[in-house]
């Protein structure tokens, strides 16, 4: 009896010291917490084991180790993981240089984003049966890291966006040559959502000035979502999601329309957002089990709901109303998806901190 309440201590005195350490949004990161959220990505990058790939097996030699067919994003459990740990560590030495991590986090880059390597995995999008390896999701974050380096003044950040230009120009092309025959949104809370590609492809777009991607991602965003209204949020979330599909399209909607548009866009998709309603996407969820793969996709929820209402918020208007109630709502998931990140469960930490990095530094919201 007293082992058991001496155990029950212990635990509940380690997960207080770790909710203390946790960052709260709005407040700049200590070097410990950058250090944490980088070693989770850094320990990732060079686990082969477990991993789940995702290819089609063309023969028997197309039967081949992660490495052997991803040389360098063969860590992280699946490949899109890798490519967004990879951003995440490249945000955190970009926006804090200095810090004590960056030594090492440049050392693994480095052995990673190399031009040799980066020529494999284009190699690898060229063979018949991987024309939609990672259609969009993972295409959406590989264009994100790219973006993340195309406005970074440093030598070797500079390097390394040259290397990724070959892959690069695959995935554009096949961003091109995919959304004209998409003939419907894909709305779903989970990888290939159509309202979370868009938005991280239109802003690699602006960023790299490739007008006629950006010309295609408006128009199609237009196609698909500009006459949606009162959106069901009383479906959301199920149980498995990491996005919420209705956040994900309003994000998007305010990067095609101008504020105005936007705001009364936005009075149509939420009608009851003003009385400070929208179903259940302003509140919170906890997860049940963060040893389940997928049961901690939750975690990932109250992170990418917490950039989305961010992002939503900034583009009203200062006085609106609906600013406070989506901010209110953002620091609420972000305080209940940042305890869920250092889990010591490779189900969730292989990803969640770069979900917390992306929300925490306001990516894609101007500033």
């Amino acid at each position: 009896m007293f082992r058991t309440f001496l155990l029950l201590i212990i635990v509940l005195t380690n997960s207080i010291h770790k909710a203390d350490d946790l960052p709260r949004l709005g407040q700049k990161l200590t070097d410990e917490q950058i250090s944490a959220f980088a070693k989770l990505a850094l320990a990732g990058m060079d686990q082969e084991f477990p991993n789940k790939p995702s290819n089609v097996m063309e023969n028997a030699d197309s039967v081949l180790s992660p490495k052997a067919m991803h040389p360098a994003f063969f860590g992280c459990f699946d490949w899109h993981s890798s490519v967004h740990g990879h951003w995440m560590l490249i945000r955190l030495i970009k926006l804090h240089p200095g810090c004590s991590a960056e030594k090492q986090i440049r050392e693994q880059l480095n052995q990673h984003l190399t031009a040799e390597k980066i020529h494999k995995e284009n190699e690898y999008f060229q063979a018949k049966y991987n024309k939609s390896f990672e259609r969009m999701y993972g295409w959406a974050w590989y264009l994100r890291m790219v973006a993340e380096l195309e406005t970074w003044d440093d030598p070797q950040g500079k390097k390394w966006r040259e290397n990724l230009r070959p892959l690069e120009k695959t995935i554009v092309s096949r961003t091109m040559d995919y959304l004209p025959k998409l003939s419907y949104p894909i709305r779903t809370g989970v990888h290939p959502d159509s309202g979370f590609a868009l938005g991280q492809i239109l802003d690699y777009a602006r960023i790299a000035a490739n007008k006629e991607l950006e010309s295609l991602i408006v128009a199609r965003s237009g196609d698909f979502y500009q006459k949606d209204t009162d959106y069901p949020t009383k479906y959301e979330p199920s149980g498995q999601d990491f996005f919420s599909s209705g956040l994900n399209e309003a994000d998007l909607m305010r990067r095609v329309l101008s504020p105005a548009d936007f705001s009364n866009w936005l009075d149509r998709f939420f009608p009851e957002l003003r009385k400070g309603k929208i179903g259940n996407l302003l509140t919170p969820v906890e997860v049940s089990d963060v040893t389940d793969g997928h049961i901690v996709h939750l975690a990932g929820l109250d992170l990418s709901r917490g950039w989305t209402l961010n992002g939503i918020a900034s583009a009203l208007p200062k006085e609106d109303p609906r600013r406070p109630i989506l901010h209110r709502a953002a620091m609420d998931h972000a305080a209940m998806g940042y305890k869920y990140v250092f889990s010591g469960h490779y189900e969730g930490e292989h990803w969640l901190a770069t979900f917390a990095i992306y929300l925490h530094t306001g990516v894609g919201i101007a500033r």
